[in-house]
């Protein structure tokens, strides 16, 4: 129920399951929006007339400008989001109603910026897909009553209803279920971890959870205004995110041994789960382009629409033919010659009968992968310069220079990662398992349904064994860390990823701020936007299960 003691809004009642509680929710917000218009109304004639003349495209009443935390500009944002964004029909008009009732005061209201969740994927299909599966609304409502919002990355994983569904019981676990940490440490964990990657839209949103939960808002100064015990984790975050081969059980100790800012090993696998979940939930974003929240910065503006501008509201109205037209990646599909599914397909075929013919010795397969990892240090990162814009946030982590650097530069030499001296399945699920329950198990589920998930099809062509292909892509990710499978031929890889393929790859997952849209549309020119999310999936769990064998084979090593 909302607070009208001193005007404060409360949005915990929308999120109930029962109408005729949000429905009351509801109405307690619409008295308390309403008393601050009245107010905003009466100061504002003063203001305009102390004001500089407006345009005629500023003309009218704006929200003032420096309204504090949870102010009308917030309180109205959030609205708009619930109106677009809210799985319950009730709550959307609702909230559309206020909206108009606000603006009947003569107060600007906000419109959405962008076109969508993504800026790589047209919202038509993402609508699409979330009408046309009617598990999509189930797993919606559950999100919304456990978040009290959808975000744009659960909207784009609409396209994987089976890996979403773990997805969301994966990370509600380590940020809302008992745990070892306390709740503003999650959050302030993860804000540290999407930093790394100058991911705004990750460390927007978990501000907002941070402050929620009673954090403090000076540590949101820098990472040097948090608690010592936070601080020491930086440099496991630095090396976890951009070279985890580096990892030793030294820095394990670092931590375990800090006196009063001492980590429990329970608490330890608990931050490393959450650091790299996010490290690879920042790739995700940026692979898959996710626009910003609708109630978060970069998500909505007052500024009134221009001729050019599109909005959202136009889809949600029905007058989305332009942008159909306009979808650049629609244009390519329909133009390109189809050859490269073809040729794809054809290399697969040849590969699988190779196979029951020649059998690669364990040293060719040695040296296969050696060749393959010094390839893969050849595949540049993108360096366009369009990517996405993003906010400072520097001050959430330290050392700024330091990123992803191939590990055989300049004569440096890190030994090869066995996958079958320390894998996940045999070493690192009981760990985990063992010190934070049910965890591992909540993990390998994700894993196991990212690498497995498929729905034998390749663009236009049905009843396809994907497998050798995604197989590929997963080993591929792994080599770029060094881990080797001994029982794989690396010669698959060069000749089922393209050369544009293998550089969004490691883009994504290496340097994901540098991730664009020419990137994502310049691979798999004939494949669905469904298919490109289903290789990011395949991109951020094998990101996550490489941080992970790092760090947990050094809390073994330190154990043993």
């Amino acid at each position: 129920m909302a607070d009208q003691e001193e005007g404060e809004v409360r949005w915990d009642g929308l999120r109930s399951r029962d109408p005729t509680a949000r429905d009351s929710a509801l109405e307690t917000i619409k008295q308390v929006v309403l008393k601050r218009c009245e107010a905003t109304v009466a100061i504002l004639p003063r203001e305009k007339a102390s004001s500089p003349p407006l345009g005629p495209a500023e003309e009218g009443f704006s929200p003032l400008p420096n309204t504090p935390p949870g102010g009308l500009n917030q309180v109205l944002a959030r609205l708009l989001m619930l109106s677009k964004r809210c799985p319950f029909r009730d709550v959307r008009e609702k909230s559309e109603a206020i909206l108009k009732s606000v603006q009947e005061f003569g107060i600007r209201i906000p419109r959405p910026l962008g076109q969508g969740p993504s800026r790589f994927i047209p919202e038509m299909e993402i609508l699409q897909m979330s009408a046309e599966d009617p598990q999509m609304h189930a797993l919606f409502a559950e999100s919304f009553t456990t978040l009290g919002h959808l975000d744009n990355i659960t909207l784009v994983m609409v396209f994987h209803p089976q890996y979403l569904e773990s997805f969301l019981k994966t990370q509600h676990y380590l940020l809302q279920m008992d745990g070892p940490l306390p709740l503003h440490y999650r959050h302030y964990i993860v804000i540290m971890a999407a930093a790394r990657h100058q991911c705004s839209y990750l460390v927007n949103l978990h501000v907002n959870y941070f402050l929620h939960v009673g954090g403090d808002p000076k540590w949101l100064n820098g990472l040097e205004n948090a608690p010592q015990k936070l601080q020491n984790l930086g440099e496991l975050n630095k090396i976890l995110a951009h070279r985890p081969w580096l990892i030793t059980k030294e820095h394990i100790e670092h931590l375990l041994k800090s006196e009063e800012h001492s980590w429990s090993l329970a608490e330890l696998i608990h931050a490393v789960v959450l650091l790299t979940h996010y490290h690879s939930l920042a790739s995700f974003t940026f692979g898959c382009g996710i626009n910003p929240e609708i109630h978060c910065d970069g998500g909505h503006t007052f500024r009134p629409p221009s001729d050019t501008d599109c909005c959202i509201c136009d889809i949600t109205n029905g007058n989305h033919g332009a942008y159909e037209r306009q979808d650049p990646v629609a244009n390519a599909t329909t133009t390109e010659p189809l050859y490269e599914v073809e040729t794809l397909m054809e290399k697969m075929k040849q590969l699988k009968e190779c196979r029951g013919e020649i059998k690669a010795s364990q040293e060719e397969k040695a040296t296969r992968f050696e060749k393959e990892k010094r390839e893969s240090m050849l595949v540049g990162c993108s360096e366009d310069e369009e990517s996405a814009p993003s906010r400072d946030v520097s001050r959430h982590f330290e050392d700024t220079s330091y990123g992803y650097k191939d590990f055989s530069r300049h004569g440096m030499h890190v030994p090869t990662f066995h996958i079958q001296d320390y894998s996940w399945e045999d070493h690192g699920y009981s760990l985990v398992n063992r010190l934070y329950p049910d965890v591992g198990q909540l993990i390998d589920e994700k894993f196991q349904i990212a690498y497995n998930l498929t729905y034998n099809t390749m663009a236009m062509h049905k009843d396809v064994d994907t497998s050798m292909l995604r197989r590929a892509i997963w080993n591929y990710i792994h080599c770029m860390f060094g881990i080797r499978y001994d029982d794989y031929d690396y010669g698959e890889i060069n000749q089922l990823l393209e050369h544009s393929f293998k550089i969004y790859i490691k883009t994504v997952v290496c340097a994901p701020e540098r991730t664009t849209s020419r990137m994502y549309d310049s691979f798999w020119r004939q494949f669905k936007h469904s298919e490109k999310v289903h290789v990011n999936l395949l991109l951020i769990e094998a990101r996550m299960q490489a941080e992970l064998l790092y760090a947990l084979r050094a809390i073994t090593r330190y154990m043993t």
